[in-house]
């Protein structure tokens, strides 16, 4: 977030708020991460800021249908907390365009290719392994984009109404 008064904006002065990282440009061009606090940004010889990046910690809950081994249809809700890095903002900011949308794309993978190898039962009784199995695997894609996964749960497999009623 950006906090500059126009007397500033007409200075080139530009406030970087806590975690909270900003990117700046040079004509157009990745320059440098700037951290948070009070910085000079001669925007009359190209320098710009190109966006933001939170540092804080994100969470996103995803629910995804699938079916078990002994054919009952569950949603499966999974709670991801992940997080930007500071020093990988730049390949954060400019290598992913929709963060949320990636994420939710590697959670269906893994629940999908997991829990129809599952009885409902073990689907249960195995909640922590496809979190596990989640993390691990957006951990390894997610890493080279700048992001961090804090922590991956496995909040509710919800069977079928029809099976309850």
């Amino acid at each position: 977030m950006m906090t500059a008064t126009p007397m500033g904006q007409a200075l080139g002065l530009v406030q970087v708020d806590q975690s909270t990282v900003a990117i700046k440009e040079s004509f157009g061009k990745f320059d440098e991460i700037l951290e948070p606090g009070c910085h000079f940004l001669p925007w009359c010889i190209g320098k710009q800021i190109a966006g933001y990046l939170s540092l804080r910690v994100q969470q996103l809950d995803v629910r995804c249908e699938t079916k078990t081994k002994d054919n009952v249809f569950v949603n499966v809700v999974a709670s991801v907390q992940y997080r930007a890095l500071a020093d990988k903002a730049s390949d954060a900011f400019y290598r992913l365009s929709n963060t949320r949308e990636q994420i939710q794309s590697y959670v269906f993978d893994v629940i999908r290719a997991s829990v129809p190898k599952m009885n409902l039962d073990d689907a249960f009784e195995q909640k922590n392994e496809i979190a596990k199995a989640v993390e691990d695997e957006l951990e390894k894609a997610m890493s080279m984009y700048g992001y961090e996964i804090v922590q991956t749960l496995i909040v509710d497999i919800e069977p079928d109404e029809h099976l309850l009623g």
